[in-house]
Protein backbone atom coordinates (compact mmCIF):
# COMPACT_ATOMS: atom_id res chain seq x y z
CA UNK A 1 0.00 0.00 0.00
CA UNK A 2 1.10 3.68 -0.42
CA UNK A 3 2.22 6.48 2.02
CA UNK A 4 -0.24 7.16 4.24
CA UNK A 5 0.72 10.60 4.24
CA UNK A 6 0.79 10.95 0.53
CA UNK A 7 -3.04 9.72 0.94
CA UNK A 8 -3.81 12.16 3.57
CA UNK A 9 -2.40 14.73 1.57
CA UNK A 10 -4.70 13.38 -1.71
CA UNK A 11 -7.71 13.32 0.81
CA UNK A 12 -6.87 16.94 1.47
CA UNK A 13 -6.47 17.81 -1.81
CA UNK A 14 -9.75 16.65 -2.35
CA UNK A 15 -11.68 18.05 0.34
CA UNK A 16 -10.07 21.42 -0.51
CA UNK A 17 -11.31 21.22 -4.46
CA UNK A 18 -14.56 19.94 -3.66
CA UNK A 19 -16.69 23.03 -4.28
CA UNK A 20 -15.01 23.59 -7.63
CA UNK A 21 -15.68 20.02 -8.73
CA UNK A 22 -19.31 20.70 -7.32
CA UNK A 23 -19.67 23.36 -9.31
CA UNK A 24 -17.78 22.04 -12.41
CA UNK A 25 -20.14 18.96 -12.33
CA UNK A 26 -23.56 21.59 -12.15
CA UNK A 27 -22.21 23.67 -14.86
CA UNK A 28 -21.56 20.81 -17.03
CA UNK A 29 -25.66 19.67 -16.61
CA UNK A 30 -25.70 17.90 -13.58
CA UNK A 31 -28.43 17.89 -10.70
CA UNK A 32 -27.82 18.73 -7.40
CA UNK A 33 -28.00 14.73 -6.71
CA UNK A 34 -25.84 13.98 -9.21
CA UNK A 35 -22.90 16.88 -8.17
CA UNK A 36 -23.22 15.37 -4.71
CA UNK A 37 -22.55 11.96 -6.62
CA UNK A 38 -19.56 13.19 -8.26
CA UNK A 39 -18.02 14.21 -4.79
CA UNK A 40 -18.69 11.31 -3.11
CA UNK A 41 -17.09 8.92 -6.04
CA UNK A 42 -14.53 11.16 -5.77
CA UNK A 43 -13.88 10.83 -2.07
CA UNK A 44 -14.80 6.75 -2.93
CA UNK A 45 -12.07 6.09 -5.75
CA UNK A 46 -9.51 8.09 -3.43
CA UNK A 47 -9.88 4.95 -0.57
CA UNK A 48 -10.86 2.30 -3.00
CA UNK A 49 -7.76 2.90 -4.99
CA UNK A 50 -5.55 2.56 -2.07
CA UNK A 51 -6.97 -0.31 -1.22
CA UNK A 52 -6.08 -1.86 -4.45
CA UNK A 53 -2.74 -0.92 -4.81
CA UNK A 54 -0.12 -2.74 -3.76
CA UNK A 55 2.40 -0.29 -3.75
CA UNK A 56 3.77 -0.28 -7.78
CA UNK A 57 4.86 3.48 -8.61
CA UNK A 58 1.90 4.98 -10.01
CA UNK A 59 -0.75 2.17 -9.96
CA UNK A 60 -2.72 3.74 -6.82
CA UNK A 61 -3.10 6.95 -8.73
CA UNK A 62 -3.80 6.03 -12.07
CA UNK A 63 -6.51 3.58 -10.63
CA UNK A 64 -8.04 6.65 -8.91
CA UNK A 65 -8.19 8.43 -11.73
CA UNK A 66 -9.57 5.67 -13.89
CA UNK A 67 -12.48 4.81 -11.59
CA UNK A 68 -13.39 8.02 -10.79
CA UNK A 69 -13.88 8.92 -14.37
CA UNK A 70 -15.07 5.85 -15.55
CA UNK A 71 -17.64 5.78 -13.07
CA UNK A 72 -19.08 9.55 -13.41
CA UNK A 73 -19.09 9.23 -17.12
CA UNK A 74 -20.65 6.13 -17.06
CA UNK A 75 -23.38 7.26 -14.56
CA UNK A 76 -23.46 11.13 -15.24
CA UNK A 77 -21.75 11.90 -19.02
CA UNK A 78 -18.91 12.47 -20.14
CA UNK A 79 -19.58 15.93 -20.52
CA UNK A 80 -19.65 15.81 -16.68
CA UNK A 81 -17.13 13.91 -16.32
CA UNK A 82 -14.25 16.28 -18.49
CA UNK A 83 -15.95 19.05 -16.71
CA UNK A 84 -14.70 17.76 -13.03
CA UNK A 85 -11.48 16.57 -14.31
CA UNK A 86 -11.20 19.47 -15.64
CA UNK A 87 -11.96 21.48 -12.83
CA UNK A 88 -9.88 19.08 -10.22
CA UNK A 89 -6.90 19.82 -12.33
CA UNK A 90 -7.02 23.18 -12.93
CA UNK A 91 -5.42 24.33 -9.25
CA UNK A 92 -2.80 21.60 -9.93
CA UNK A 93 0.65 23.25 -9.61
CA UNK A 94 2.49 20.00 -11.18
CA UNK A 95 2.20 20.07 -14.71
CA UNK A 96 3.41 16.45 -15.29
CA UNK A 97 1.28 15.25 -12.83
CA UNK A 98 -2.06 16.53 -14.62
CA UNK A 99 -0.66 15.59 -18.03
CA UNK A 100 -0.92 11.85 -16.90
CA UNK A 101 -3.58 12.56 -14.82
CA UNK A 102 -5.62 13.77 -17.39
CA UNK A 103 -4.63 10.50 -19.81
CA UNK A 104 -5.41 8.43 -17.49
CA UNK A 105 -9.13 10.23 -16.82
CA UNK A 106 -9.46 10.22 -20.46
CA UNK A 107 -8.79 6.21 -20.56
CA UNK A 108 -11.62 6.15 -17.74
CA UNK A 109 -13.94 8.44 -19.32
CA UNK A 110 -13.80 6.57 -22.92
CA UNK A 111 -14.81 3.41 -20.84
CA UNK A 112 -17.56 4.43 -19.07
CA UNK A 113 -19.12 5.92 -21.68
CA UNK A 114 -19.08 2.62 -23.29
CA UNK A 115 -20.13 0.16 -20.48
CA UNK A 116 -22.72 2.89 -18.63
CA UNK A 117 -25.29 0.36 -18.55
CA UNK A 118 -23.49 -2.04 -16.28
CA UNK A 119 -21.77 0.93 -14.47
CA UNK A 120 -25.20 2.91 -13.65
CA UNK A 121 -26.55 -0.70 -12.25
CA UNK A 122 -26.01 -1.22 -8.35
CA UNK A 123 -24.21 0.90 -5.57
CA UNK A 124 -21.71 3.69 -6.03
CA UNK A 125 -18.94 1.17 -4.24
CA UNK A 126 -20.22 -1.85 -5.83
CA UNK A 127 -19.41 0.67 -9.59
CA UNK A 128 -15.86 1.52 -7.95
CA UNK A 129 -15.01 -1.41 -6.62
CA UNK A 130 -15.91 -3.21 -10.49
CA UNK A 131 -14.07 -0.99 -12.29
CA UNK A 132 -10.51 -1.73 -10.15
CA UNK A 133 -9.93 -5.25 -11.92
CA UNK A 134 -10.51 -3.24 -15.51
CA UNK A 135 -7.94 -0.56 -14.24
CA UNK A 136 -5.49 -3.07 -13.00
CA UNK A 137 -5.72 -4.79 -16.76
CA UNK A 138 -5.76 -1.70 -18.16
CA UNK A 139 -2.40 -0.64 -16.76
CA UNK A 140 -0.83 -3.97 -17.32
CA UNK A 141 -1.61 -3.34 -20.89
CA UNK A 142 -0.22 -0.19 -20.94
CA UNK A 143 -3.13 1.83 -21.36
CA UNK A 144 -2.96 3.41 -18.16
CA UNK A 145 0.53 5.39 -17.60
CA UNK A 146 3.16 6.71 -14.96
CA UNK A 147 6.49 7.73 -15.75
CA UNK A 148 9.33 7.15 -13.72
CA UNK A 149 10.50 10.02 -11.97
CA UNK A 150 7.85 11.55 -11.70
Amino acid sequence: MGNPFDTLKKAAHAVAGAPSLFTAARSAGASTSAAADVLAASAAALQIAASASDGTPGLQNAVRHFIWQAYIAGRHGEGVAQAVALAQEEARSTPRDTELDLINNAVGRAYGAAHAATIGRGSLIDALHALVPVAIGKWDAGELIWIKGH
